[in-house]
């Protein structure tokens, strides 16, 4: 892996620089680890070349950014190291968050800026390097918004802003207000969705890295009883063996190879899973093995 390999890249014209490859902490509260491990967890990724963090206020019961946070507080000297990417706009019935009364999304002001100011609290910073809209809101005020963000953005509260999960013309409708830096957005071998409903394709038009959550379809890639999982796998494998890495990298590559330039996020707490990802950053795949992959996703040849 050369330095190169790991540089950071720029999501976009109005986005920060992030590591080609994104640690994701939101399964943090089921890894059972103190504070001592979550730091030397920290410091694993840092050395891999991965300096980038992707949290959401929600993640664990509105758990997780206080466990990074607890580990920031015990080595602050980690936080210049990396980019803190954390999402709001989600409200959970929570006893940690007494006030919602049922699951619903808010882009209010008042929402957004109170979650900014917990968020920022309870990772231990002063500051977060992109926050984005973790899911539509179907009331969305998007100049009030834009407002926000840009207020957010003169205190120095918040460096950058993107959206999760929306749609294209849902996302065109704030960025016509405000750059955004990225859409945040599941796709795997096993979800194919962003290729053919105009997703990628706004991307590489407005020139915005897509940051990609479940590249490894929430495990569902590795099931045995999982029929498409197994022609995909089997197409992986080969692939694999072709190459010297495993199903995982493989499968890191065939995100990596799409044109709008992904910036897929880990979910694992595994040194070995995050080197996998890693080595799939120096993985030439060819058109026609994406497209092996892709047939097996389907079940049939592309139309």
């Amino acid at each position: 892996m050369t330095s190169d390999t790991l540089a950071p890249v720029a999501l976009s014209n109005h986005g920060p620089h992030l590591s080609p490859i994104v640690a994701g902490a939101w399964r943090m509260g089921e890894w059972g680890m103190n504070v001592e491990q979550r730091v030397r967890w920290i410091e694993q990724c840092l050395n891999l070349g991965i300096t980038s963090f992707d949290h959401a206020d929600i993640y664990g019961g509105y758990t997780v950014e206080t466990l990074f946070g607890e580990a920031l507080a015990a080595q602050p000297s980690l936080r210049s190291r990396m980019q803190l990417v954390t999402k709001c706009g989600i409200k959970l019935v929570s006893e940690r968050r007494p006030g919602h009364a049922i699951k619903s999304y808010d882009t209010s002001r008042a929402h957004v800026l109170a979650s900014v100011d917990e968020s920022l609290r309870a990772m231990h910073t002063d500051h977060i390097d992109l926050l984005l809209i973790h899911r539509p809101d179907a009331l969305m005020d998007p100049d009030e918004l834009a407002n926000t963000f840009e207020g957010l953005r003169a205190a120095g509260k918040v460096l950058h802003f993107g959206v999760s999960n929306h749609t294209p013309s849902q996302l065109a409708l704030l960025n016509n207000r405000i750059g955004l830096a990225t859409n945040q957005i599941e796709l795997s071998p096993l979800h194919l969705n962003a290729l053919t409903d105009g997703t990628l394709d706004q991307c590489l038009d407005l020139g915005i890295r897509p940051m990609i959550w479940s590249p490894l379809a929430g495990g569902r890639l590795f099931k045995a009883d999982d029929e498409t999982a197994q022609r995909v796998r089997t197409v992986l494998e080969a692939l694999g063996r072709q190459h010297q890495v495993s199903v995982a990298t493989m499968a890191y590559a065939w995100i990596l190879r799409h044109p709008s330039r992904p910036v897929p996020i880990t979910g694992s707490q595994r040194l070995e899973s995050l080197q996998e990802a890693v080595a799939a950053l120096s993985l030439p795949l060819a058109a026609e093995d994406w497209y092996r992959v892709l047939e097996a996703s389907l079940g049939r040849t592309v139309a």
